[in-house]
Order: structure tokens, then C-alpha cells, then sequence
């Protein structure tokens, strides 16, 4: 009886071995055959988090949102210390006969004034722009941003100094995105970019201090600096790490940027499982073929190439492709919003 009981035991547990075998064999098939192609079941509509944003930023954003998963904006930072601020876009047009769609710009070293002008002589192209900000606490540039190093219970806390002193900084950004509104130009608005990577100041507070940080910002400038031109774009780093999120009232786009050549799938994976928001590959060095993002089913809403060597170093054949392609839009194919 023994004998028999023992049996079965051998049978029953070789049958659930082979199973789990199969099983394996079964996932593994459907792995290689995809290629790692990820599918995202994207919302028939997408809404901005401000109900106030002006007619033209809503048209701007449907715009954004009709495109993600089946065309890329394609879209440059510029530099403003090489001999021309138009040093990347005279490049590309150099290069692949086009303009981006889309150009970033950056308030660094407090430059309000000549980034609002800027982006006023590239909307008046067709153009749509996209700003960030690398600043210290109190304002200026990029070391700045890395060096600082806030106490974030009295930064966050209304009436001190910390608190005081970030907001004079805020009001200086805030007034030149005004200046933007009143121009009526669409921003989308990339402030503490790659905040999960604490790298920068407003990252180095963790997780909480970030969201409510992130939360303080977006409540100022559109309720007291009434800014509905704003775009928000919350731009992770290449790891996409969990519990940085702000909530969806608070954000219109999610994005992540890296540098390793690749579509940034491993990002895109991630991004999916945070929100259900358009996404951005919004930094990047050296642009996939568009072959590529199709392939990885990656088609962000828009790339954007960084500024100087990381444009000069992509390969010029591959980046005349992609210009030229007819999954990417560029300055001469968008409407007139």
C-alpha cells in the first residue's frame, strides 16, 4: 500500500515538473518571438490636470496625446554658449535638411529674459517649446542644482527664510512664464528633472519632500501666478523609481531620459505601471534608428536630443533618417494650433 502511495507521489510530482518545464519553454517562445515589444493599451483621451489651461495649450496637448504610440515629435536642446544659440538647430538643419518640431530651453544662470525671447522666435516659426531649469534653491545654474543641499522642513515650510528665499527664485520663473501666457505660447513645463535619481537638490529630500515640493510648485504658478499655458511634465531618470509620483491633478506627461543608445524600453516598462499619462523620452544622446522604437513598441510622444557633443556625436546617416522619417514630425509638418 505504501509502495502504491509512493508511486503516485513520484507521478504527481514528475507531471507538475514537466508542466512548469512547458510553462517556461511557453514564456520564453513568446519573449523571443515578440522581440521584447511592448504593448501599451493607450486611453481613448487624455485630459489636462489644469481645467483652466488656455484653448491653445488644450489644442497643443490633444495634439501630443492624438500622436503618442504612433508618431514622435522630435525635438532639441539648445545650448547659448557655443557661437549662436542656434547652434544645434543650424546643425540639424544642416544635417538632415529639417527643424525639430519642438525646442528646449532652459532657464539656467537666471536666464528669463533671453529664454523668453527665444521661445517667442520659435513659436513664431510654427514651433512648440519645452522648458526646464537647472537652478539652486535661490536660483543661478547647473552646480548649483547638484551642490545644494536644503533643509526641506523649513524649505516647504511657509514664513522662513529657506521658504522665503526659493520663492523670490520662483517668482522670477513664474513672471517670464507669464510673459509666455500673455503671448499666449504653450509651455510644457520639465521643472525638477530627474528627481528620482537625487542627484539634484530637489531630490535629496526623498520621496515625500519631492511630491510635496513638486504639489507647492504646481499650486503656485497656476493658482497664484495664473500660468494655463503650463504643460507639466514630470521627468523621471532612466530608472523610474517607484513612489515619486505627485498624483495625476498634478501631472500632464511622464517621461524619462538615459544615455545608452537604446529606445529606453527598460523606462517605458516602468512608466506604463505609474500612470496612465502620455510619455516623453524627453533626453536623450545618440538617437535609435526609428526602426528601433518601432520594433520595442516605444513610440514616445517626443525625443529630445541634448545640447553640443551629445547632438555632434550621433551618427549624421542615422540622424537624416530619423529627421526624414514618417513616424517623426518635424517643424515643417506641424499645424497651426
Amino acid at each position: 500500500m505504501e509502495k502504491k502511495k509512493s508511486r503516485r507521489v513520484r507521478i504527481i510530482v514528475a507531471s507538475l515538473c514537466i508542466l512548469f518545464l512547458i510553462t517556461i519553454i511557453v514564456v520564453i517562445t513568446v519573449i523571443i518571438s515578440s522581440g521584447g515589444k511592448v504593448t501599451l493599451q493607450k486611453k481613448e483621451s487624455y485630459t489636462l490636470s489644469n481645467p483652466d489651461s488656455s484653448e491653445k495649450t488644450k489644442k497643443v496637448y490633444d495634439y501630443l496625446c492624438e500622436n503618442f504610440c504612433v508618431n514622435m515629435l522630435s525635438c532639441q536642446q539648445e545650448s547659448t554658449w557655443m557661437d549662436s544659440p542656434e547652434y544645434e538647430m543650424n546643425y540639424i538643419l544642416e544635417t538632415t535638411g529639417k527643424l525639430p518640431a519642438m525646442r528646449g530651453l532652459d532657464f539656467m544662470n537666471n536666464d528669463f529674459d533671453g529664454v523668453v525671447e527665444r521661445a517667442k522666435e520659435w513659436s513664431a516659426k510654427g514651433g512648440l517649446v519645452t522648458i526646464c531649469w537647472h537652478t539652486g534653491v535661490s536660483g543661478s545654474g547647473y552646480q548649483e542644482s547638484l551642490n545644494d543641499d536644503p533643509d526641506f522642513e523649513k524649505l516647504l515650510t511657509s514664513g522662513t527664510k529657506e521658504y522665503t528665499v526659493m520663492m523670490k527664485s520662483w517668482d522670477q520663473a513664474a513672471k517670464a512664464l507669464q510673459q509666455l501666457r500673455d503671448a499666449d505660447i504653450p509651455v510644457l513645463w520639465r521643472p525638477f528633472h530627474e528627481f528620482d535619481g537625487k542627484w539634484f537638490w530637489w531630490g535629496k529630500g526623498d520621496k515625500e519632500n519631492f511630491i510635496r515640493l513638486w504639489r507647492l510648485m504646481y499650486d503656485t504658478f497656476t493658482k497664484e501666478y495664473g500660468l494655463n499655458n503650463l504643460i507639466w511634465v514630470l521627468g523621471y531618470a532612466d530608472d523610474v523609481k517607484d513612489g515619486w509620483y505627485p498624483g495625476d491633478e498634478y501631472v500632464d506627461v511622464i517621461g524619462s531620459d538615459t544615455y545608452n543608445d537604446s529606445t529606453n524600453i527598460r523606462a517605458w516598462k516602468r512608466l506604463i505601471s505609474v500612470a496612465e499619462k502620455p510619455m516623453a523620452f524627453h533626453e536623450c544622446g545618440n538617437v535609435p534608428p526609428v526602426s528601433d522604437f518601432e520594433e520595442d513598441g516605444t513610440l514616445w510622444t517626443w525625443f529630445m536630443i541634448w545640447h553640443t557633443d551629445h547632438l555632434i556625436g550621433n551618427d549624421k546617416e542615422n540622424l537624416k533618417q530619423v529627421y526624414n522619417s514618417e513616424k517623426v514630425i518635424t517643424l515643417d509638418e506641424l499645424p497651426a494650433f
